[in-house]
């Protein structure tokens, strides 16, 4: 794969984009990707699958079939989420020489009330299938800090304007007046994090490292090697 000289920062838009049609994700330069919700689409089907598959005798012939039926449903789902992720991943990692992304507690967001919004998304895979890409065609590919206020802090002066619910997609920054749409301000941020952390000596640490400490000062061994 060819190299390319783009960088790119991605930002979910949390819980209020994946429990609604709004938006997947969304990049630095202003372009969205809708919410494909595969499996909200499907509920209708497969609720239909799942009573017709409980009114079934137990060890019947019938009830067997059914179960197959709906498993079959449901692995459809998850191959069009895949594949649907795969294609995502893959253009990003082409047509981009770093990818940055937030690190988001998936898991935990999983345990609250739109756990199965959260999961419909398939944003843990999705990463993993960027990382793995990144790594296989020599892209750069780093985590944000999860504690990161991508979102509250203004792209244009870096001033920090504070949390705000998740149902204002808009707002203006108080200090420079800027109007932001919230998901791509937040990716913005998450690339300037992204850069400046591979700036700072390729992320690596800023410590000085140890040494010896000095015959003369006190509390140290004399002649310590």
């Amino acid at each position: 794969m060819p190299r390319d000289s783009h960088h790119v920062g991605m930002f979910t838009g949390r819980s209020k984009c994946w429990a609604s049609p709004l938006n997947w994700a969304s990049f630095a330069d202003g372009t969205k990707v809708s919410n494909p919700r595969f499996l909200r689409r499907a509920e209708k089907k497969l609720g239909r699958l799942q009573r017709a598959h409980s009114r079934k005798q137990k060890g019947s012939r019938n009830r067997e079939k059914s179960r197959a039926r709906l498993a079959r449903a449901h692995a459809a789902v998850a191959s069009r989420r895949a594949d649907f992720c795969h294609k995502a991943s893959t253009m990003i990692i082409r047509e981009n020489q770093a990818v940055y992304v937030e690190d988001l507690c998936v898991a935990g967001l999983g345990r609250s009330r739109l756990a199965k919004s959260v999961h419909d998304a398939g944003w843990s895979g999705f990463v993993a299938m960027l990382e793995y890409k990144a790594a296989r065609y020599g892209r750069t590919f780093a985590r944000i800090g999860r504690f990161e206020p991508t979102s509250q802090v203004c792209s244009a002066c870096g001033v920090k304007d504070g949390p705000k619910p998740l149902n204002v997609r808009t707002w203006i920054c108080a200090a420079c007046r800027t109007v932001h749409d919230r998901d791509v301000n937040a990716a913005i941020n998450v690339l300037a994090l992204g850069r400046r952390e591979s700036l700072n000596a390729c992320g690596g640490g800023v410590r000085p490292g140890e040494t010896l400490a000095a015959a003369s000062e006190p509390g140290s061994h004399s002649g310590a090697e």
